[in-house]
């Protein structure tokens, strides 16, 4: 199968232009359409296909093939569907030319990799091009495919190091896909004049290994400029379009039409200046060892990592250098603290003592990450990130947001420090979190609204990550919870950590330097549970519970519990627990809190729950209203709805531990943005607690 893609290039060589690669998304338009749409490609004199595995979160594509990708789902196009098509144009349809599966990890993951890989050799598959797979993963997938006779395709993009394009170039047994630019697909514009340049030095690393070249490629002068230098030209966004504009019943004409009109007498005359024989022997399939080196572990246990696009890799390790230079530098921690006073630092830590009369159990003690400036912990991370981002030269910064207090405390530090700030935020959680995104604004910040998948708080993540890898060079990339791949989960622990450290610190001083019996937090990423947990992670004596969002209940689907209901998979970059299907598509998930809306975890909190070292519960939306109205009327703090699934957890685990014992809540955010939020949601849930706050004519004064 792989010596099918050597012999494509050597036949392109042959007629003196470079192989023609071209892509389409299986089951778009239509599942109909797919054997056309190959067939038209062979027609038109196609050398290679690339049939896109669609994924519900694909962050390193463009508009174009995202839409391409929801509606083959809407198809419900999945893997195996994907290989039934295969097979059927190889046996009925005369399609001969080698199809190379092009996806992103969790599918593949969910499906069982060597199951997949040994049906796509049984199907007629010749290789795979996985998008977001690390080297030191590729290694073991390309390990893999060579025990069927399958190939691996990796991806190399404008900055990848020498490191990595050495051992990229050992693991390809038939060409190398090259990214001509930094961004996502379907990026239009002229083509750099730059990629001579930019496959030379690829060549330096892969010798002989015939040469790809995609992204921003749509016209005929695209085609000819870039196979001026490299073997292979790929096309994909523009025939994705061309075919969604075309009718039903001519997809697979259009497609061929578009490869002749590429292809045209014209197009075999170049004047290559390339000395390659793809044909020559290529690097044998014989084990390869990767491991990048780093201070701090990616890998949390078997979670973590750093599961993106090529192209992204640069600007975590431009992050993860800076993180760990500031890290090392006193003066870095002495601007950071000296802070504080802004920050509203530390916060303090109270006894709640109608709360804890309540409950009947444990003494319940309140952390009030509520009182910091913005009005939650976000504060702590945003600050850190932004002096970071100073010392890496950014001017701008953009940030991701749910319940808005991230996006709030970003845009906070932005004023502060003068830099530019835009905030990614998904459509329905502009609607439901209209004052932040007021406040927001009132700091300066732009505030773009999501409108892509759920328009949740997944969406503004992956829409955050797409926008980053285009504007490395200026901007800053502010992950507001422990969540994506690394440095961040460790990065946003660091600084979120000083809540933990305080809790114990002051906890101690006030019971005769004792621990206490537990500490509580919600669960949405993690950024607050990471850093109320942290300090305590060794102390074993102490019990750490985590609150997830349960929803509707775990048993109707409306939930984000990843932690207790989800399985380990990839998603924005990590393996962690997710919520997700069958099929390995990521789950829309549901809360009645906007900022524990993510169908994801980070992967700190997977590996304690994987290890047993913390427990994790779901509180519905109706028991997380019923911990926000017993704060606000026990103890006359108004809670975020986040914080609140923390308060109902801790009641019953104060009931459960008994008198004599002692936990902390970390109340991580104050409730003045959600009162709204609650106003729509107690016609329906407020029965369900016996609460109703409908204005009825108030009773006659006495």
């Amino acid at each position: 199968m792989s010596q099918q893609l050597k012999e494509a290039f050597a036949k392109a060589k042959a007629q003196d232009r470079a192989a023609l690669i071209t892509f389409i998304t299986a089951g778009y338009p239509t599942v109909e359409d797919t054997i056309p749409i190959l067939k038209g490609f062979q027609d038109g004199g196609v050398d290679i296909i690339e049939l896109g595995l669609p994924f519900s979160d694909p962050i390193a594509d463009g508009p174009t093939i995202q839409e391409a990708n929801v509606i083959a789902l809407q198809n419900e196009m999945n893997l195996d569907k994907a290989l039934d098509l295969v097979k059927e144009a190889r046996e009925s349809h005369g399609v001969t030319i080698p199809i190379i599966f092009m996806g992103y990890y969790n599918p593949i993951l969910k499906y069982g990799e060597i199951q997949f890989i040994q049906k796509c050799s049984e199907y007629g598959v010749n290789g795979f091009i996985v998008v977001d797979l690390p080297p030191e993963e590729a290694v073991k997938f390309r390990s893999n495919c060579a025990k069927y006779d399958l190939s691996f395709v990796p991806l190399v993009a404008p900055s990848t190091t020498e490191e990595r394009l050495e051992v990229l170039s050992k693991i390809s047994d038939s060409f190398i896909y090259v990214v001509s630019r930094m961004g996502t697909t379907g990026v239009t514009g002229s083509i750099s004049n730059q990629i001579g340049s930019l496959v030379a030095h690829v060549r330096e690393y892969s010798k002989d290994i015939p040469l790809a070249v995609g992204f921003g490629v749509s016209t005929k002068q695209d085609y000819l400029t870039v196979g001026e230098s490299a073997d292979g030209v790929v096309i994909g966004s523009k025939i994705v379009t061309l075919i969604g504009e075309s009718k039903p019943g001519e997809r697979g004409i259009t497609a061929e039409n578009y490869v002749k009109l590429i292809l045209s007498s014209s197009s075999h005359n170049l004047s290559k200046t390339v000395e390659n024989n793809a044909s020559q022997s290529l690097p044998d399939k014989s084990p390869v060892d990767f491991q990048e080196k780093h201070k701090y572990s990616p890998t949390f246990g078997d979670f973590g990592g750093q599961y993106v696009p090529e192209a992204l890799h640069a600007c975590l390790r431009e992050l993860e250098d800076g993180f760990e230079n500031a890290v090392e530098d006193q003066k870095f921690w002495e601007e950071f603290r000296s802070l504080y006073p802004y920050m509203g630092r530390p916060s303090s830590l109270h006894r709640a003592e109608r709360l804890t009369e309540y409950a009947g159990g444990a003494d319940i003690w309140l952390k009030r990450e509520d009182l910091n400036h913005t009005g939650s912990h976000k504060i702590n991370n945003a600050i850190a990130q932004v002096l970071i981002a100073r010392r890496l030269g950014k001017t701008k910064i953009i940030a991701e947001t749910g319940a808005g207090q991230h996006g709030v405390a970003t845009a906070t530090a932005c004023a502060k420090f003068g830099l530019e700030c835009k905030v990614f935020m998904g459509a329905e959680d502009v609607r439901r979190q209209a004052l932040n995104v007021f406040r927001m604004r009132i700091l300066g910040a732009s505030v773009v609204s999501v409108t892509n998948g759920t328009q949740t708080l997944r969406d503004a993540t992956s829409e955050a990550f797409r926008y980053w890898v285009s504007h490395l060079k200026d901007t800053h990339y502010v992950v507001g919870s422990a969540i994506g791949p690394h440095p961040y989960p460790t990065l946003v622990r660091t600084f979120q950590s000083v809540i933990g450290q305080e809790a114990k610190a002051e906890f101690a001083k006030l019971n005769d330097g004792k621990l206490p019996d537990a500490v509580v937090a919600c669960v949405g990423g993690g950024s607050n549970s990471t850093g109320m947990f942290s300090p305590f992670e060794k102390d074993l004596t102490v019990q750490l519970l985590g609150v997830e969002a349960g929803g509707s209940g775990l048993n109707s689907g409306f939930h984000s519990a990843t932690l207790t209901a989800g399985e380990p998979g990839v998603f924005h970059g990590v393996r962690t627990y997710v919520l997700q299907d069958d099929e390995g598509q990521i789950h829309d998930t549901h809360s009645v809190s906007a900022g524990l809306d993510y169908p994801g975890v980070g992967p700190e909190l997977a590996a304690w729950k994987a290890s047993g070292r913390a427990t994790f519960i779901a509180a519905t939306d109706a028991e997380a209203l019923s911990g926000f109205r017993l704060l606000s009327q026990l103890e006359g703090i108004i809670p975020a709805l986040e914080s609140s699934h923390a308060v109902f957890g801790a009641i019953q685990l104060a009931k459960k531990l008994g008198k004599g014992k002692s936990l902390i809540i970390n109340v991580s955010g104050r409730g003045d943005k959600d009162v709204q939020s609650v106003a729509e949601v107690l016609p329906k849930i407020g029965p369900e607690i016996g609460w109703d706050l409908r204005f009825n004519e108030d009773s006659p004064a006495n």
